[in-house]
């Protein structure tokens, strides 16, 4: 999230937060997509990932940044954290660790996702190479171990960085050295999300699978293919996962509501205060009965704020988030976009996947997703393999973005954002296999190389 929201309407009950989520809805030709991605900054000449302050740190990134788009500056306290165009047209923000994150705009096609993200790398390079900044494209940092990461100035990353060894063991890992791109689509109402939510959770680890970019951890492969998706499975269960009750019947979004409430809360901001009441219960907050808060009664920016602290494979706000990948090259960042616009906004194509996922038990979905960290691919399910399910969905996804037909200016549709994927389908070899044979067979076991090639 770029910026907490800061809305003080205060909460009268349940009513509020379901019909806030439900104003999400609109009609198909409103549909639009919102591609967000992580990278790591390095510097070129040591490979030392980039702290926050000095001439040539993190903060002088942002403020290069700043200069070059024209975009208002987000603070916390008197520390630079982000940059947001004003007419909400796209963010630029700071994960803990780092990682320079772009959250776009919401735009009409992958062609103007391309374009945008264009700009984006084209003008970062600008500002990052007199400062001997690169960025890497990978679900996880290759060589720098937890204490080498630096952490970024921000309250509510303290407060995190506090809570998280209490509910998990991979949760510093996952804010300090993991990196991902996501894709925010849009529903038309109750009955749509439900089903794009249902489609999205379950085929998220074929989407783990097809973007497996994560095979090294601390300078030496980790026995992961996507050692990102292996730290969400320990990092904090009670707000990440597969959502098991998403194939319930009455599905929707006050049982979404319901799931939300009862995921604990980190903090509560009043002003440019953020007060500390992780593991606290948000329900006591709604009822004016929170500890550290006597009192203090829930506003439509804790709402908003939480829904954003909550991390499961898909996240529903007022548009779902896909969020199963690794980040990867410039190509594959464009493909994830490009696979579930082709899933989702094509009715189709969007019956046709739920038909090919209604009947995977819930078991069978976490056995899924429990495997492809490790397997990607090569993953089995049922009488086959992940391939197998990825080839299917990569069908549908080619036949949605077809009858889309969505030209650029060359005529090309947005099926040609696929390439990667079928690709690495038809090799049945993802892009962190491809790493760790250079590993072993060019780079002689040493991982230094890496730094230039997965370089975007």
């Amino acid at each position: 999230m770029a910026r907490d929201v800061s809305d003080t309407t205060p909460i009268e009950g349940r009513d509020q937060l379901v019909a806030w989520i439900e104003k999400g809805c609109k009609p198909e030709s409103a549909y639009r997509i919102g591609t967000e991605h992580e990278k790591f900054p390095f510097y070129r000449a040591s490979q030392a990932p980039v702290p926050y302050a000095g001439e040539r740190g993190i903060r002088a990134l942002l403020a290069g940044m700043q200069r070059s788009l024209g975009w208002e500056p987000i603070l916390d306290g008197e520390n630079l954290i982000g940059l947001a165009d004003e007419k909400g047209q796209g963010a630029i923000s700071l994960e803990p660790g780092g990682q320079f994150e772009l959250s776009g705009a919401p735009v009409e096609t992958v062609h103007d996702t391309k374009v945008e993200l264009k700009d984006h790398l084209d003008r970062l390079h600008a500002v990052a190479e007199p400062l001997d900044v690169g960025f890497l494209g990978l679900g996880h940092s290759p060589t720098w171990t937890r204490a080498e990461t630096p952490i970024m100035p921000k309250h509510r990353y303290a407060i995190m960085r506090a809570y998280m060894p209490k509910v998990g063991t991979r949760g510093l890992d996952m804010m300090l050295r993991t990196s991902t791109v996501q894709v925010n689509l849009d529903f038309s109402s109750e009955a749509d999300m439900v089903k794009k939510l249902r489609v999205g959770v379950a085929l998220q680890p074929v989407a783990t699978a097809l973007f497996a970019n994560s095979p090294f951890t601390e300078g030496r492969p980790s026995g992961f293919l996507s050692m990102r998706s292996e730290i969400w499975r320990d990092t904090d269960n009670q707000r990440a996962g597969m959502i098991p009750f998403t194939f319930e019947e009455g599905m929707g979004f006050e049982r979404y509501v319901e799931y939300a409430l009862d995921v604990p809360l980190y903090f509560v901001k009043r002003g440019d205060t953020y007060h500390d009441v992780a593991g606290a219960s948000f329900r006591d907050l709604l009822a004016g009965k929170l500890a550290a808060l006597p009192g203090e009664r829930a506003t439509m920016s804790d709402w908003v704020n939480h829904l954003g602290t909550l991390f499961p494979e898909v996240r529903v706000k007022r548009y779902l988030e896909m969020r199963g990948a690794d980040c990867g090259s410039p190509a594959q960042i464009l493909a994830l976009p490009a696979f579930w616009v082709g899933l989702l906004y094509d009715q189709a194509s969007l019956d046709a996947a739920y038909e090919m996922v209604k009947d995977w038990s819930p078991e069978e979905r976490q056995a899924l997703r429990d495997a492809v960290p490790k397997l990607a691919l090569s993953a089995p399910f049922r009488k086959g393999t992940v391939n197998d399910l990825a080839r299917q969905a990569l069908d549908l996804s080619r036949a949605g973005l077809k009858q889309r037909a969505r030209r650029d200016h060359h005529s090309f549709d947005e099926t040609r954002y696929l390439a990667p994927l079928e690709s690495f389908v038809e090799r049945k070899r993802t892009s962190a296999e491809a790493w760790l044979e250079v590993y072993h067979e060019r780079w002689g076991k040493k991982i230094d190389p890496i730094f230039t090639e997965a370089a975007i």
